[in-house]
């Protein structure tokens, strides 16, 4: 029943359906979801230095996956009975529905917020989601964490990430979203829900990127859309489109017109060569009454 409330929520608040971003206030929270939201913080840096465990058992700092590529950031914990489920499995989905495969363009960093839980844990949930996903190579790229308390607190308030432990049903209360990084590790984009629409995930890649990946059409589609805070998605610009669309009617035009006046300094001259074929060709045979 909480799990269904949550996505319920979560769903509502990642459509825009309460004010500004996903973290209503407190006041007008449920009592089991006062510590459950989700605060932006744009451009804030993840810390290099926090400890935890891969999925292989190595320690490793976040740090070590701060270098040439953009990251994606998603909190989950692996025994969750449904939501974070659900959001990995819409990871997963939106990543086959780009062509940027991960550990090429991209990396993805899952960690587990839930402290008790292992590296056999994170394996399995690993093991699960590669497969789902489907790309060679995928397991290089995609990294499952688990970590210590203090690393987790300090990683969940670095990103503005909150939620709650409920003794009473051994689950995690919270919220759901996906927070997109720039090589350096700071916080590009976030993407609230369960469903990632691959449009925004694509663009969200390619701007913290620095539009080190990407191709042409990315960089009108990022002129053409911006990325609204409030709803977490990608918004059209009509100002912008409409930029676009009358300086391509100016090019068109002048194309055009160029086209025309270039016919027409041929035209005389092809007229006056086919009167002179044509003279050449004659013979006198007088005239004929």
């Amino acid at each position: 029943m909480l799990a269904t409330f949550l996505m319920l929520a979560t769903a509502a608040w990642s459509q825009g359906m309460t004010k500004g971003i996903m973290s209503p206030p407190a006041s007008v929270r449920p009592p089991y979801l006062e510590n459950v939201g989700i605060e932006q913080r744009l451009d804030a840096q993840v810390p290099p230095d926090l400890a935890f465990t891969d999925d292989t058992g190595k320690p490793v700092k976040l740090g070590d996956y701060f270098a040439k590529k953009p990251l994606i950031l998603n909190l989950v914990y692996y025994k969750c009975p449904m939501l974070c489920g659900e959001a990995l499995a819409g990871l997963s989905g939106a990543m086959k529905m780009i062509k940027f495969d991960v550990g090429n363009e991209y990396e993805v960093v899952t960690v587990s917020f839930n402290p008790k839980e292992t590296t056999a844990d994170a394996a399995a949930k690993k093991a699960e989601f590669i497969k789902r996903y489907g790309r060679p190579g995928a397991a290089t790229g995609w990294h499952f964490l688990t970590g210590s308390p203090d690393s987790i607190n300090a990683l969940t308030k670095a990103v503005g990430f909150q939620y709650q432990y409920d003794a009473a049903r051994n689950q995690y209360a919270h919220a759901t979203a996906i927070m997109v990084l720039t090589p350096q590790g700071h916080i590009s984009r976030y993407f609230y829900g369960v469903d990632f629409p691959p449009k925004d995930l694509r663009m969200g890649l390619v701007e913290a990127s620095h539009e080190k990946i990407g191709n042409a059409v990315d960089q009108v589609l990022l002129y053409c859309y911006h990325y609204d805070p409030a709803t977490g998605k990608y918004g059209a610009v009509v100002s912008n489109m409409l930029k676009l669309g009358g300086g391509l009617t100016i090019v068109l035009l002048g194309g055009l017109l160029l086209i025309l006046f270039r016919l027409e300094r041929i035209a005389p001259r092809r007229a006056w060569d086919d009167t002179k074929s044509g003279h050449a060709g004659l013979k006198p045979t007088g005239y004929v009454r």
